[in-house]
């Protein structure tokens, strides 16, 4: 009969495996960076900052910072609300935002508000993270999703920071992952230095608990990709709008956002049929990665399709039929000229959705395929205010007719459109008060703020 193990043993083997890790990661960190420069997956002159190398002088010597840290462009977008709410409460307070992806620095970069420092984030091997660490001197560090590093993780503990899990979540893959022997004690050593831990909803917070996350540091504040929607478009963004509805015209107009490699082929099939009812009718295609562009401009020009790519800044004709836009960071502007909405990367098996809130917060009527992920609960949560807040279909043929209902009927369309909308508000209303309330005390506090003593701030 074998015993169980006791917490003290389970501890020394969750140090044991992270040692390990740590020798590992180390081994394997310029291997790994090389062959990410070869493959143009990193910055050609920006790269040594992965390396934990600044590029920019830390602002205020000795002062607190505060250290956001998003993995993409969509975890980035979800910081980015808590960023500028951070910098409009403390505007001297030194914010550092990180990311990974050369897509999110396009983006993110611009978006920023004016202070707030961009570096590509470090590698997670021991030299980075205490060489980037060791400059920034940050007091505390808040994690997007399911960034889950063990060098980061416990050499920020090490030194007292406190580090917090923001819009928490882990796929049921990586939770069978963690739950193995092996890397149940790593995770559970790793979550057991986290100061706070938001999660996404209950059934995140059971995930984080069954891997031993202490429960009195899980806290729920609301789902941050609802506040993403709520961005005010800027000058920019307003011109561009003007210059494309001046565009089309009036004509019907719907939008595929986030088309994955091989969703386009569904897209385009519906298009074609919709056309024939609608002569006149404009899709707005967006590919998830502008690359899969170039595949489906020769996909219509085999066709025969009359499209135009955005890149090229070509003026869109009563002829065109097609909208590719192959630039990036444009979506939120785009879902602001078209009245229907249909998000991608829920069309193919495997898929696991895209955030639905940016377009329902301009009035979007919007609809998704059957493979969502994590982002079922938002569906759940918007049908649960309104039925008619988003359109969940189980295939193409089902997407046809949804959208054959829509452009045939202007009151459905309106309602949908409404729907979405104030789904959004209600669900959007106060989320990033809510979590900066849980993480201010970190903000101010000392170093070594502990679980207790937030606790005794916020019971």
């Amino acid at each position: 009969m074998r015993t169980a193990r006791t917490p003290a043993s389970a501890a020394r083997g969750g140090r044991a495996l992270y040692e390990l890790y740590r020798a590992a990661s180390r081994a394997a960190a310029p291997a790994a960076l090389l062959w990410r420069r070869l493959r143009g997956l990193e910055h050609p002159s920006r790269w040594p900052e992965r390396l934990g190398r600044p590029s920019v002088a830390r602002p205020r010597p000795g002062s607190p910072l505060v250290w956001f840290h998003a993995v993409s462009l969509g975890e980035g977008m979800a910081a980015l609300p808590v960023v500028r709410h951070c910098a409009r409460l403390h505007p001297g307070l030194p914010i550092l935002l990180t990311t990974t992806t050369l897509s999110s620095f396009e983006v993110m970069k611009d978006l920023l508000p004016d202070g707030v420092i961009y570096q590509f984030a470090p590698l997670d091997c021991p030299d980075a993270i205490e060489s980037f660490i060791g400059y920034w001197k940050p007091n505390l560090i808040l994690l997007m999703e399911s960034e889950l590093w063990p060098n980061l993780i416990l050499s920020a503990a090490e030194k007292g920071i406190a580090v917090v899990l923001l819009n928490a979540r882990m796929s049921l893959k990586s939770f069978n992952r963690w739950s193995l022997p092996l890397g149940l004690q790593l995770v559970s050593l790793m979550l057991s230095k986290l100061s706070l831990v938001i999660p996404l909803s209950t059934i995140q917070a059971v995930r984080f608990q069954l891997l031993h996350a202490p429960p009195q540091i899980i806290h729920f504040a609301g789902d941050l990709k609802y506040a993403v929607g709520d961005i005010a478009a800027g000058e920019k963004e307003v011109a561009a709008i003007e210059d494309l509805q001046q565009q089309f015209s009036n004509r019907p107009i719907w939008m595929a956002a986030s088309i994955h490699k091989g969703e386009d082929e569904i897209i385009l099939r519906v298009h074609d049929e919709l056309t024939r009812a609608y002569p006149t009718l404009l899709l707005i295609l967006v590919p998830r990665h502008p690359e899969d562009s170039k595949n489906v401009s020769q996909t219509l020009k085999k066709q025969k399709v009359n499209f135009v790519l955005r890149s090229t800044r070509e003026v869109v004709s009563s002829n065109t039929s097609i909208y590719v836009v192959d630039t990036l960071g444009e979506l939120r502007m785009l879902y602001r000229v078209t009245p229907i909405a249909v998000i991608g990367g829920s069309f193919l098996p495997g898929l696991a959705g895209h955030n639905i809130s940016e377009a329902a917060a301009v009035g979007c009527a919007v609809m998704t395929g059957p493979s969502v992920g994590h982002f079922y609960h938002m569906l759940v949560e918007m049908w649960q205010i309104n039925p008619l807040a988003v359109k969940q279909v189980k295939g193409e043929y089902e997407l046809l007719e949804a959208l054959k209902q829509l452009l045939g009927d202007s009151r459905a369309l309106e309602a949908c459109q409404r729907a979405a909308k104030d789904a959004f508000s209600f669900m959007s209303d106060g989320v990033v008060n809510r979590v900066w309330n849980l993480v201010h005390p970190f903000t101010i506090g000392s170093q070594t703020d502990t679980c207790d003593s937030f606790s005794s701030r916020t019971g």
